[in-house]
């Protein structure tokens, strides 16, 4: 993250402004818009945020996600793959009204997953948007309280995984990581557990039932 001034003129007056720049060009989603988040948090007063990105999906990701948080985004192409998005706002991330709105959640939040790949389509795609997926987990400002693995979702918590560093990181701070020991012994991993520990499908049934919000890729 680089902060630099830039002159502004104003009724004749000139006066300078900082500028905050992210570069996530090269960054994978969610990246640019968890760098995007991460900046925000910063902003203070008339600060502006410029975030560079190299495709179109990314461009669109940020800006609906600043949107969301209450501020302004223009964005531009500079270049063959290179987007430029600046983002202001004097309020940016002020949402103390809308928490006063939110009804109660009672349980706590949990995760499941059921497959090493997200969506269906390409198998390839799928699990690049897994270990996205799981990375994402890792940046929430609440994270969950458990989360779940089972079926082809065990062999993510198990050795050769991508999501390990994650993984572990998650566990570090509190999460509670199970994984079924019926599809560990599936598919050959019980020996192999990297992170977590293992569970049945009476628990699993039981947590979920239990939860207050379950959340699935």
């Amino acid at each position: 993250m680089i902060e630099y001034f830039y002159k502004c003129k104003n009724e004749g007056r000139e006066y300078r402004i900082m500028k905050i720049q992210v570069n996530a060009i090269g960054d994978a989603c969610p990246i640019p818009v968890i760098k995007t988040k991460k900046a925000m948090q910063e902003l203070k007063g008339n600060q502006v945020l410029e975030v560079l990105v190299d495709n179109e999906t990314a461009v669109k990701n940020v800006t609906k996600f600043a949107n969301s948080m209450g501020a302004e985004a223009v964005s531009e192409k500079l270049e063959e793959k290179k987007y430029r998005i600046e983002i202001k706002g004097s309020e940016i991330g002020d949402t103390d009204t809308e928490e006063t709105c939110k009804a109660e959640i009672k349980g706590d939040t949990i995760v499941v997953v059921a497959s090493d790949k997200m969506g269906e389509g390409n198998d390839e795609l799928g699990k690049v948007l897994m270990k996205g997926f799981i990375f994402a987990v890792t940046q929430l400002d609440e994270l969950p309280k458990t989360m779940l693995f089972y079926n082809g979702g065990a062999t993510l918590t198990a050795e050769g995984s991508d999501s390990l560093e994650d993984l572990k990181g998650l566990e570090e701070q509190g999460v509670e990581i199970l994984t079924c020991g019926t599809c560990l012994n599936y598919y050959g991993l019980t020996e192999k557990l990297e992170v977590g520990t293992v569970t049945n499908m009476y628990n699993i049934v039981e947590k979920m039932a239990q939860a207050g919000r379950i959340i699935r890729p």
